[in-house]
């Protein structure tokens, strides 16, 4: 499948006092293929949020280049091409909406890229509809749970119909019900609509249901594969600070005791299933 999103020796450093320039992102090279799910997973400092403001042009390389949908995002004349084509949500869902009513927060993006009224209306419907959160339309969206303005947040987006959405940790700040619902609706629009997801997270169960997994470190990519392979690597991902789900840390725990178990027993399910042969 062709790229949707793709880094090319990627690098940013945030301009600081005294000349001192800390490098962010550090010749990251990365290709997002349209319709998949990926996870972007690393500790606080790694890069990876800096990395999804790339993804819509929110920040700029200072060297190397990005490109969504074959667009350099250094084009200043494409940028609304580029902003329509990958949407952002972000941590904090009340930094997104700016209506009193949920409908008409939905509505904000569209009706400032012009699209025509009839449209709108349609297009806010199908996205409130496809995060479960139609029957609150004509609420207001500071009565919501967290987990529930996270989901408006995100149709608000939808609603501007892009082909990728990049989601930066967008259940930090949200109880585990709240983080269940959104990472259901970011599967749903991944699986049954067809939508690019880049899921930026420091979750290690939320970055196991992805299809594939990005670990960054200091501003590099160190690991990149499917989350059976890359939680495989225990050791390398504890050099860098980082856990693994606990089904593969009690199995790893087990092979440090010498028992003959596999580490890409990912799931409940089939971390029980190895530990029925163990015994058996």
């Amino acid at each position: 499948m062709a790229a949707i999103v793709k880094t090319e020796d990627l690098r940013f450093s945030y301009p600081a006092a005294e000349g001192v320039t800390p490098v962010v992102l550090d010749g990251v090279t990365l290709s997002i293929e349209e319709g998949s799910f990926v996870a972007v997973l690393g500790h606080n400092g790694s890069g990876k949020s800096t990395l999804a403001k790339h993804m819509n042009a929110i920040f700029l390389p200072t060297g190397g280049t990005v490109y969504v949908n074959g667009i350099d995002t250094a084009d200043e004349n494409r940028l609304l091409d580029i902003r329509r084509t990958v949407g952002m949500v972000f941590q904090n869902p009340d930094n997104q909406i700016v209506a009193n009513v949920v409908e008409e927060d939905v509505a904000f993006a569209p009706e400032n890229l012009g699209v025509p009224p009839e449209e709108i209306r349609q297009r806010v419907d199908d996205a409130l509809k496809a995060v479960n959160m139609y029957p609150y339309r004509e609420h207001a969206p500071h009565l919501l749970s967290g987990g529930q303005k996270q989901r408006v947040a995100i149709a608000g987006v939808i609603a501007m119909r892009p082909r990728c959405i990049v989601l930066d940790e967008p259940t930090a700040m949200l109880d585990p019900i709240g983080r269940r619902d959104v990472l259901n609706t970011i599967k749903t629009l991944n699986r049954e609509r067809g939508v690019t997801v880049v899921l930026i997270t420091h979750h290690m169960d939320e970055a196991a249901q992805a299809d594939r997994l990005v670990v960054m470190a200091k501003g590099k990519v160190v690991a990149d594969g499917a989350p059976k392979a890359v939680f495989a690597q225990v050791e390398e991902l504890h050099k860098v600070g980082l856990t693994v789900p606990q089904t593969v840390g009690l199995l790893w725990e087990l092979r440090q005791a010498g028992c003959d178990v596999p580490l890409d027993a990912l799931s409940d399910e089939e971390c029980a299933q190895a530990l029925f042969k163990l015994l058996q």
